[in-house]
C-alpha cells in the first residue's frame, strides 16, 4: 500500500487559506494564450531567470528511463480511480484506453470546466476529504496547491519520477516543482511551445517570406518583423491578434520570480521588446482582439487577420473554426528571439487519495505509453518525453491543415529552447501590477527602461506582504 503524508489537517487548511487568499480564481481565456492564473482574461535567447540546480538528492539524480514499450505499471494492479480533467474528449478517449489494457483498475472520468475544476479542487483540499485521486491541472494554476504537502511529493518512494527527469526537457520538469526544487508536484505531460501560425498563402501573395524557416529566420530581426508588419498593414491586414503581444510573451518566458522571489523581469531584453512592442502597435499591427471573437473571425475569414500566436495546440483550434481555411496556414517560431511556453498540463495526485496505487498506475501508463500518446497526439498535444517525441509515427507525422507540414519537428526543437522558469502564488499580484504599467506605458509612450524599472521596484512594494507569507509557508529562508 502506499502511505499518505502525515499532515495536520489543522496546518492544511491554514496553509489553504493563505493559498486562497493569494490565488485568484482563473478562468482558461485570455488575450494572446491561455494565460497564467495571474490573468483573468487581459493581454504574453536573452535572459533567463535565475534558476539554480535542483537541491533535492532526488530531483538530480535523474536515470535514463526504459524503453516506454517496457516502462509500464503491472497489470495486475488492482482498484479504483477517480479522475477529475477538463478537456472531456480525449480524456473519455484515454481512459478507454487505459481500463482496456488493466482491467483491474476501474476508471472514473469526471469533466468539468477549467475553472470549476480548479476552485472545487482547492477547495476539497482545503477542506480535508472530497478530492479525487488524480487531477489535471494546469501550468498556472499549480500555485494554488503548492504549500502544505497536500500533492503528493513525486520524487519519492513509491513513485520515483526522479528516473524519468533526463527524458524531459528542463523547462517542462521544473515548472512542476516547488520553487525551491525540492518537491515535484504534477507529472510531466505535454509541451506548449509559443508558435506562431500564419496564413501562408497571403504571405506568398504579397512577396513576403512564406516557408517557416525562412519567415521565422526572417523575424528575427526586429526591423524586418516592423516592417513585415507594416506591409501588411498597408494592404489592411493585421499581423497578429493582440497589439502588446510580444512585451507579455517576453514576460512570460522569465516568469515574474525566481527561487529567491527576486522579481526577474527588469532585464535588458524586456526593455528592448518594450521598445519594439510601442513600435509595432504606432503602425497597428493588431486589432487587439482575439480570433475567435464574432469580429475576429469575420478578420479571419476576410483574410485581414492572418497571424495567430498560441501555444503549439493552436493549430487545432484553426482547424475547429476555420475547416474551409485548410491547407492555408502554417506554423513557424515566434520573433525576436522569444522562447516562452505557452501552457500546458499536468496531472497531480492529492494526498487525499486512497488509491495511490492504481493513481500512480493511471498516470504513469498515460505519460509513457505509445498507445496513450497516439490518442494524446490526435488531439494536438505533444508528447513532453524525449524518446516519445522521437518516435517515427510522431515525428514524421504530416498535419493537413497545416498544408502537410510537419509541424512536431518545429514544437521539439522549440521546447528545448524554452528557458527555466518558477511559478509562485504571488504571480497573481505581479501580474496585476505589470499588466497595468505595461498598458500605461503603451498608452504614454514612456521610456521603456524607466518603465520596465518601475514595475520591478512597484511590485517588490505592493506584493512584499504575500512574498513574506509565502517563504514563510515553503519554510524558505526570510
Amino acid at each position: 500500500m502506499i502511505s499518505q503524508r502525515k499532515t495536520s489537517s489543522l496546518v492544511v487548511c491554514m496553509v489553504m487559506v493563505f493559498v486562497l487568499i493569494l490565488s485568484a480564481c482563473s478562468s482558461a481565456g485570455s488575450s494572446t494564450t491561455n494565460k497564467n492564473a495571474a490573468n483573468n482574461g487581459k493581454t504574453n535567447t536573452g535572459k533567463t531567470n535565475n534558476a539554480s540546480e535542483p537541491t533535492n538528492a532526488t530531483a538530480t539524480e535523474g536515470t535514463e528511463a526504459t524503453d516506454p514499450a517496457n516502462d509500464l505499471p503491472s497489470k495486475d494492479i488492482q482498484g479504483e480511480v477517480t479522475v477529475w480533467a477538463f478537456n472531456e474528449k480525449v480524456f473519455e478517449e484515454v481512459g478507454a484506453a487505459f481500463m482496456a489494457e488493466y482491467p483491474g483498475i476501474k476508471l472514473k472520468t469526471v469533466v468539468m470546466p477549467f475553472g470549476d475544476l480548479h476552485d472545487k479542487l482547492q477547495t476539497t483540499i482545503a477542506a480535508g476529504s472530497g478530492a479525487p485521486d488524480v487531477a489535471e491541472v494546469e501550468m498556472y494554476q499549480l500555485n494554488r496547491y503548492m504549500a502544505g504537502n497536500v500533492l503528493e511529493n513525486l520524487l519519492e518512494e513509491p513513485y520515483n519520477a526522479g528516473k524519468y527527469k533526463d527524458l524531459v526537457a528542463p523547462y517542462n520538469w521544473e515548472r512542476w516543482m516547488t520553487p525551491d526544487s525540492s518537491q515535484l508536484l504534477g507529472m510531466p505531460w505535454d509541451m506548449t511551445p509559443g508558435v506562431y501560425y500564419y496564413r501562408a498563402d497571403i504571405f506568398e501573395e504579397l512577396g513576403l517570406p512564406s516557408d517557416p524557416a525562412e519567415l521565422g529566420e526572417y523575424m528575427q530581426d526586429e526591423e524586418n518583423l516592423l516592417n513585415l508588419a507594416q506591409i501588411l498593414k498597408a494592404n489592411g491586414k493585421y499581423f497578429m491578434e493582440w497589439s502588446d503581444g510580444p512585451i507579455v510573451w517576453a514576460g512570460d518566458e522569465v516568469g515574474y520570480f525566481d527561487k529567491d522571489m527576486n522579481w526577474t523581469r527588469n532585464t535588458d531584453k524586456m526593455v528592448k521588446v518594450l521598445d519594439i512592442t510601442k513600435r509595432g502597435q504606432q503602425l497597428g499591427w493588431a486589432p487587439h482582439i482575439g480570433y475567435g471573437s464574432d469580429e475576429g473571425k469575420q478578420l479571419v475569414l476576410k483574410g485581414d487577420l492572418v497571424g495567430v500566436v498560441s501555444g503549439s495546440f493552436g493549430a487545432r483550434g484553426l482547424q475547429e473554426t476555420f475547416p474551409e481555411l485548410a491547407g492555408k496556414w502554417k506554423v513557424t517560431r515566434l520573433p525576436i528571439g522569444i522562447n516562452v511556453g505557452m501552457g500546458g498540463s499536468s496531472f497531480v495526485i492529492p494526498s487525499q487519495s486512497k488509491n495511490k496505487e492504481a493513481a500512480w498506475a493511471y498516470i504513469q501508463w498515460s505519460m509513457r505509453s505509445e498507445n496513450a500518446w497516439k490518442i494524446w497526439a490526435k488531439h494536438s498535444i505533444q508528447p513532453g518525453y524525449k524518446d516519445i517525441s522521437s518516435l517515427d509515427w510522431y515525428a514524421n507525422t504530416k498535419n493537413e491543415y497545416l498544408g502537410g507540414q510537419e509541424e512536431f519537428k518545429l514544437y521539439e526543437q522549440l521546447s528545448n529552447d524554452i528557458p527555466v522558469k518558477h511559478l509562485t502564488p504571488v504571480d497573481n499580484k505581479g501580474w496585476e501590477i505589470f499588466i497595468a504599467a505595461i498598458g500605461d506605458a503603451l498608452a504614454k509612450n514612456t521610456d521603456s527602461k524607466t518603465a520596465i524599472q518601475k514595475i520591478g521596484d512597484d511590485v517588490l512594494k505592493q506584493a512584499s506582504k504575500e512574498i513574506a507569507a509565502f517563504k514563510k509557508a515553503m519554510g524558505m529562508q526570510p
